[in-house]
């Protein structure tokens, strides 16, 4: 009886972990309309095609050699000659090795595909911020780098539990990754906006700040809203298991609270941009409601409704500020990427400790200033290494013409274009 109830309980883990290890490969669909919607007509198809590929690569150098970095132990290349295969011993042994306790048997394959998905996710941020002007196969080499050693090596000292160069632990606590993902994604994006530089037009020698709009509003909420379904599998994945009454309990009340901070996010947002621009800006809307689920992300489970919603329209008012100010400073992200994820995930990952009484603020700040100067320093050097290279930003006529024609020879709307039909 034991070992048929182990094997059932085996069975639901697993079933539920990869269930919700779907939902956030989703979300990559919802970057993808996302940043295709906040972008002009044409640079969508490179947008969608760097979305694409970067999945794929995160797909395979997380394969080949980023969960070995990042945990040590699962699905990695055995030598250089065949990948481990996977059973239910294996993923106990993996699991007891990994630092989790026996009755939380989810390592293996399982556990693989849905680590995996979050490195897709992390890169999907970088793809955001350096939009409309750089050269695809610079970004899609950065992102061989990023998915296969940058991101799993800080996950290694987070999640991970191993000691940073071998010389401190972090006193870090992040759910399901306000900090590691998120913030993650943001430092590499910030390093490449500084590398890239602004889009042409953007900003005037006298100061001005032009406004780009995006193309395709519509597509810009679909992905909002895949977004938002798809948090539902990263933070409720992040509990790691199903099985049990406490454990089903804080999985609704993680699906409760990842809820309440996205709505919160958006009606704060929509306020302020009223209150600024005296218009309901759909694009502080939709960024507000990300800004909601990026803030939530780092402590789902402890808070109460009121105290989650309460997180997320804090991160709706912080997002929207946090957006003019970075333009202010000159810093060109056409979808907001790095307020929303940065700036909202930093505030997250603070504010663990008012619903965590094992968090604190020193380790709390410590473990963020780690991920951000790790991430941020190897990135820059990624990057400086392909601008010597090979360049990473397109012409000016190339940019003037579209990223579309330059680097895919395709156009979104054909139709549209001086190109389609006449």
């Amino acid at each position: 009886m034991e070992n048929q109830i182990f094997e059932l309980q085996f069975a639901l883990d697993t079933f539920y972990f990869l269930i919700c290890g779907a939902l956030v490969m989703w979300m990559a669909a919802g970057f993808a309309m996302l940043e295709s919607g906040l972008v002009r007509a044409k640079n969508t198809t490179e947008i969608l095609t760097k979305n694409v590929a970067l999945y794929a690569i995160a797909s395979v150098m997380y394969l080949v050699c980023g969960y070995q970095f990042m945990y040590g132990g699962g699905i990695f290349l055995s030598g250089v000659e065949t990948v481990a295969t996977f059973s239910k011993e294996a993923a106990l042994a993996a699991s007891v090795a990994n630092g989790f306790d026996g009755d939380s048997v989810y390592a293996g394959a399982s556990d693989f595909f849905f680590q995996v998905v979050f490195v897709g996710a992390a890169m999907s941020i970088v793809s955001g911020a350096v939009a409309e002007r750089m050269k695809l196969w610079a970004f899609l080499l950065f992102a061989v780098v990023m998915t296969g050693v940058i991101y799993p090596m800080e996950g290694a000292w987070t999640w991970g539990g191993q000691e940073v160069f071998g010389m401190f632990s972090l006193n870090y606590s992040d759910y399901a990754g306000s900090g590691i993902v998120h913030m993650a994604g943001a430092a590499a994006a910030l390093s490449g906006v500084l590398f890239l530089g602004a889009r042409k037009g953007k900003y005037t020698k006298d100061g001005k700040i032009n406004a780009i709009p995006g193309a395709n509003l519509p597509l810009a909420a679909l992905g909002t809203f895949i977004l938002w379904m798809g948090w539902f599998g990263f933070n409720g994945g992040s509990t790691l298991k199903l099985g049990g009454m406490e454990v089903a309990n804080e999985v609704a009340n993680v699906f409760l609270n990842t809820n309440a901070a996205a709505a919160g996010g958006a009606i704060s947002a929509l306020i302020v941009a009223q209150i600024l621009f005296k218009k309901a800006d759909i694009t502080m809307l939709l960024n507000g409601a990300l800004a909601g689920l990026v803030a939530i992300t780092a402590e789902p489970a402890d808070p109460t409704p009121l105290t989650a919603t309460i997180i997320g329209a804090i991160a709706g008012i912080i997002v929207v500020f946090a957006i003019l100010g970075i333009d202010r400073m000159k810093l060109d992200d056409p979808v907001g990427a790095i307020s929303v994820h940065g700036v909202c995930g930093f505030f997250g990952v603070m504010v663990v400790p008012f619903t965590d009484a094992d968090a604190t603020f020193g380790g709390q700040f410590t473990g963020a200033l780690t991920i951000f100067v790790w991430v941020f320093i190897t990135s820059s050097i990624v990057w400086f290494i392909l601008k010597m290279l090979m360049g990473i930003r397109i012409t000016e006529e190339e940019e003037y013409e579209g990223a579309d024609i330059a680097e895919c020879g395709v156009e979104a709307y054909p139709e549209f274009t001086s190109g389609g039909l006449k």
